[in-house]
């Protein structure tokens, strides 16, 4: 583990901790990755950092002081964290704008303002262009963060005037170990590690989150029936899932993540599954069925995820879905 207790992601937490020691640190950082796999826990580390009142030494935040515990709840009084008000919705331009307000008094009590602006690619048009103009006239104690799925998704005129930070999901043995460390059995790590492809804030929130465990259990279990299941009954299935279109959303995630691994070893690639618990029935299917049609079944899939947030028909659109499955006993 690093100075800063962040798993993973060395080289990013060296050079950041250079930047703090050295007193080069930039107006405003982007740093970029899948989601889970440590941007909001290392934006944090910085922003305690910057302002930790009792370093351990020199850039290592205590995290024990009343202001490190106030930054890693995300309530202190010189840090505003923005973002959507939910996951996959839209950050609005009315966030943005109190950021300019919130820069315009200087710290209370720290040398630095800190803005957090979390998944900003869900920002809206307006919200983008507004940041534009708070990132040119930022005050010199304004330290901003960014976090996103990568920069392609900003405006590039964002990007330009960011230090990037990309970070990559680390190996499924690093992540599995780390699990274990957390007190995770050994077997559930195991497979937790391959359920969240190296991203180890998101397999510690799946160790920690029974029912969305449970919930994949059943999708998967559902899948596996459909393929047994007469055109009508695949009908029936589709009408009562697509009554809640966040639900089908989940659902199609976890089905297409099956239908990658059915991919994979048709392809006869020695890849690891990501639902290696499910590997005997995945090799199953994949024996029955030929490269084409598993391709075809996966592209369906992608497609019907992209229309789903195009406000289509759900209902139709899983029907669709479901018709093209081969019929599996």
């Amino acid at each position: 583990m690093n100075s800063w207790n962040v798993f993973g992601h060395d080289w990013a937490v060296e050079m950041l901790h250079g930047h703090v020691i050295q007193g080069s640190l930039r107006h405003a950082y982007l740093i970029t990755g899948p989601g889970g796999v440590g941007r909001r826990t290392l934006a944090l580390r910085l922003a305690q950092a910057v302002n930790c009142p009792t370093p351990s030494a020199p850039g290592v935040p205590c995290r024990l002081c009343r202001v490190c515990k106030q930054i890693e709840a995300g309530q202190n009084i010189d840090l505003m964290v923005i973002q959507a008000e939910s996951e996959g919705g839209t950050l609005k331009v009315d966030r943005v704008r109190e950021v300019q307000k919130f820069l315009s008094l200087k710290p209370y009590q720290s040398p630095f303002k800190i803005i957090l602006f979390l998944r900003f690619q869900e920002a809206n048009a307006n919200a983008a262009n507004a940041l534009l103009k708070t990132l040119e006239e930022a005050p010199s104690y304004g330290l901003l963060l960014l976090t996103a799925e990568n920069a392609e998704q900003l405006l590039p005129t964002i990007v330009s005037r960011c230090e990037i930070m990309r970070l990559r999901p680390l190996p499924l043995e690093a992540t599995h170990a780390f699990l274990e460390t957390q007190g995770v059995a050994p077997e559930k790590a195991r497979l937790l590690a391959h359920l969240a492809n190296g991203r180890p804030g998101y397999a510690l929130r799946l160790a920690e989150d029974e029912k969305t465990l449970a919930f994949r259990a059943e999708k998967l279990d559902d899948l596996r029936q459909m393929l047994a299941s007469s055109l009508c009954e695949r009908f029936g299935y589709a009408e009562k899932l697509a009554k809640d279109k966040e639900t089908l959303r989940r659902t199609l995630f976890l089905w297409l993540s099956w239908w990658r691994d059915v991919l994979l070893r048709s392809a006869g690639a020695a890849s690891a599954l990501t639902n290696m618990d499910r590997t005997e029935e995945i090799s199953l299917v994949a024996a029955q069925l030929t490269l084409a049609t598993v391709r075809k079944i996966t592209s369906t899939l992608e497609n019907s995820i992209e229309k789903l947030d195009k406000n289509v028909n759900a209902r139709l659109l899983l029907e669709v879905t479901l018709m093209d499955w081969p019929l599996l006993k």
